[in-house]
């Protein structure tokens, strides 16, 4: 008989260890949504998980181990570079994702959620905005390093209040508005830019 694990046995650990895992990150966003981010501490975590520290800390080592395992929800903010179509055709499908996702966002992106995840959500953002506008002509410069900052604030406030309840509207409405600002502000803006070459 050998040492190594059945793989039934290896399955249902697997198993454990995710439902483990997911129990103490949907603790976290629980908490968020009541009291914030900085309040929260691994008692707390432990005790909405219903988890046994020496269980907790075989998982995460502390309290933002566990909101960065959370992030990985963030991706839908890591768009593919376009080089042809509409400018930003990602803005749709992205506040679509929020929706379907409200409250995970509300207590990641919301006024209740850390600045290490507002943080890492603009930096997915900007290299998705800025990839982009490199993709269809953009001469890399701290002229268009403005521009990608002005296009991620707005998509970002926006978010952030739609899921924070501050404004309502649906995707398409949110998309809308924040194409028909931001699209002729980035043609404008980049049109200054002497190094400029014509984005489509």
């Amino acid at each position: 008989m050998t040492g190594n694990a059945a793989p039934g046995n290896r399955g249902n650990a697997d198993r454990r260890v995710r439902r483990t895992r997911t129990a103490i990150r949907r603790a976290l966003m629980e908490l968020i949504l009541e009291k914030g981010y900085e309040p929260v501490t691994v008692t707390d975590l432990i005790n909405r998980a219903d988890v046994g520290r020496s269980t907790f800390y075989a998982h995460f080592t502390d309290k933002q181990a566990v909101l960065f395992g959370s992030l990985e929800e963030l991706d839908f903010l890591r768009a593919s570079p376009s080089a042809d179509g509409p400018l930003f055709a990602f803005s749709l499908a992205m506040f679509e994702h929020v929706r379907e996702q409200r409250r995970l966002v509300r207590a990641l992106l919301g006024r209740r959620g850390g600045r290490e995840v507002v943080a890492h959500g603009e930096r997915l953002l900007t290299a998705a905005v800025r990839d982009e506008l490199l993709a269809r002509g953009a001469a890399p410069s701290a002229h268009l390093d403005l521009v990608v900052t002005c296009v991620v604030g707005a998509f970002m406030a926006m978010t952030r209040a739609w899921a924070d309840d501050e404004i309502v509207a649906t995707p398409a409405e949110l998309n809308t508005a924040f194409r028909a600002t931001v699209v002729p502000g980035v043609r404008a803006l980049l049109e200054r830019d002497p190094g400029h070459r014509p984005v489509g």
